[in-house]
């Protein structure tokens, strides 16, 4: 049948036109097995029963959904969306979080990490296949949209859209932290306000300009940590240097001294290490040759980053004994301190203060898109959805600095305790965006098999790896009921949902331009 749908967007009205496929009685994908998808998604289906898994996901209009989302430059190479990757997630996660991750785990804290790149794995497959089919720049929050419902793509985005503005804030924090070595009289609100407007200023460049300077700075950042590998291993071994040995790893306590709940809560903090690779779904959309490109650069990106952490922090470990990591500052640079290399010390903290900024520059890049995709998508203002001449979404950019705004104003009363309170809120985002992505994935794996639709398969076949990654996340997710500093996790992110739901059905009842299609 043919449908009608009528969209608006940079102040124009557009009509589409597209097909609606049939809705088949049989299923073929096995329903048994994924008895637990089946009955999520009916739950998330809500008013809506017609467009539970059964009937597909064809009458979500993809194509519609995805013209919406045009108008931006296709510029970006494999290597700059790799670097991008990398550059989101190399941050404040692997230099500072990761002092958090030892105090709670110990030396194990090199098991929370694999568990954390084992959860990571089915996430990286999941995004990648849906973003080579779909390549937009709303990523995960079209697909919920496209594949689950409605609700679910517009929760999913202004949720994560939120979360990455406070990362953002987040980065700049940790970045100020590490200018404050060098200048301790300096306050930090000072270093939040010159470093926020050098990250805004390089998001308003012309996109191939931006990809450019983050390559670079990612590059800055992948040469220092392979550098530290082969420091970290001498100083380990005694190659050239006193031989630290391998006493720290059993040293106070043992190797797991906080018992398996420290890796358990550990594996938060893993995990938070590896938020950020969705950044690279939402660069589909200005990817040059993104069917190619989005598969490659998710794989070079959790490949390098399982590398960089595990052996990174199985160094760190094991030459500062972990009793002596300070949560304030980075692991990497006390171990250059404990072997008396000062300036190697001051080095390694310029690297991990570019790493901070590189971060944030990738991750207020992606909160744009998401602000770019909520506003084509008629949730947010449309001023937020509309490109310069440099097909740049500059309200987007600007808006979505907000985190910055807060982290410089809150800085002035709560400077200890205001990195791990952000990280803490920004988790919520991060765990909610990705289990969404993975419910989505198990409903596009139906679609696509149960109509024989042709896709880029990357993980295993069914869908094991994408369940189990689920109830993974899920699990993480609860646990931070009981990791200090944390708990605000769940005691904001929960209510906001709850009213998030309301305001949308609210809304729903009021404005025809987010019906469900078809009707």
């Amino acid at each position: 049948m043919r449908t009608q749908v009528r969209e608006r967007f940079e102040g124009q009205s557009v009509l589409q036109s597209f097909t609606v496929p049939r809705v088949r009685s049989s299923v073929h994908f096995n329903d048994k097995k994924i008895w637990l998808a089946a009955f999520l998604l009916r739950c998330l289906a809500m008013s809506e029963p017609s467009l539970d898994i059964r009937a597909g996901a064809g009458n979500r209009r993809p194509a519609v959904i995805v013209a919406r989302e045009s108008g931006l430059q296709r510029n970006l190479t494999p290597a700059q969306l790799a670097m991008l990757g990398l550059g989101s997630t190399i941050g404040t996660g692997l230099f500072l979080g990761s002092a958090i991750a030892v105090k709670l785990a110990g030396p194990a804290v090199i098991l929370s990490f694999v568990a954390g790149a084992s959860i990571a794995l089915p996430m990286m497959w999941a995004l990648a296949e849906m973003a080579a089919a779909h390549p937009t720049p709303g990523s995960f929050g079209l697909y919920a949209e496209m594949y689950l419902h409605p609700w679910a793509g517009f929760a999913i985005r202004l949720t994560y859209w939120l979360c990455m503005m406070v990362v953002v804030g987040s980065e700049v924090v940790a970045a100020s932290i590490y200018c404050r070595l060098w200048f301790p009289q300096t306050p930090a609100w000072i270093w939040i306000g010159l470093l926020s407007l050098l990250i805004l200023y390089v998001n308003t460049i012309n996109i191939g300009n931006l990809g450019t300077f983050e390559y670079w700075l990612s590059m800055v950042k992948i040469v220092t940590i392979l550098a530290f590998l082969v420091l970290g291993s001498a100083l380990l071994f005694g190659l050239g240097f006193p031989k630290v040995g391998l006493a720290n790893y059993t040293a106070y306590g043992g190797f797991m001294p906080n018992g398996w709940k420290g890796v358990a809560l550990g594996v938060i903090l893993g995990l938070f290490s590896f938020f950020g690779i969705e950044v690279v779904g939402s660069t589909a959309g200005e990817a040059a040759d993104p069917k190619v490109a989005v598969p490659q650069a998710l794989r070079h990106t959790v490949s390098a980053l399982v590398l960089f952490y595990v052996a990174g922090l199985a160094l760190v470990v094991g030459i500062v004994p972990w009793k002596q990591i300070d949560m304030g500052a980075s692991p990497f640079v006390r171990v250059f301190q404990t072997v008396g290399i000062p300036a190697a010390s001051n080095i390694m903290n310029f690297v991990v203060l570019t790493a901070a900024l590189s971060s944030a520059v990738a991750n207020l890049y992606f909160a744009a898109r998401l602000a770019f995709s909520l506003a084509r998508g008629g949730y947010l203002p449309a001023q937020l959805g509309r490109l310069n001449k440099k097909d740049m979404p500059m309200t987007a950019v600007l808006a979505s600095g907000g985190g910055m705004v807060a982290a410089m104003m809150l800085s002035k009363s709560f400077q200890e305790s205001l990195f791990v309170s952000m990280i803490a809120v920004s988790t919520f985002g991060a765990l909610f965006a990705w289990l969404m992505t993975l419910l989505t994935h198990l409903a596009f794996r139906r679609y696509h098999h149960r109509d024989a639709k042709p896709y880029l398969r990357l993980g295993p076949p069914g869908p094991w790896a994408s369940l189990a990654g689920l109830i993974a996340v899920l699990a993480v997710m609860l646990s931070t009921w009981w990791v200090p500093g944390f708990r605000i996790m769940l005691l904001s992110g929960v209510p906001w949902l709850v009213l998030l739901t309301v305001c949308y059905f609210v809304w729903r009842r009021n404005d025809s331009r987010i019906s469900g299609p078809g009707e």
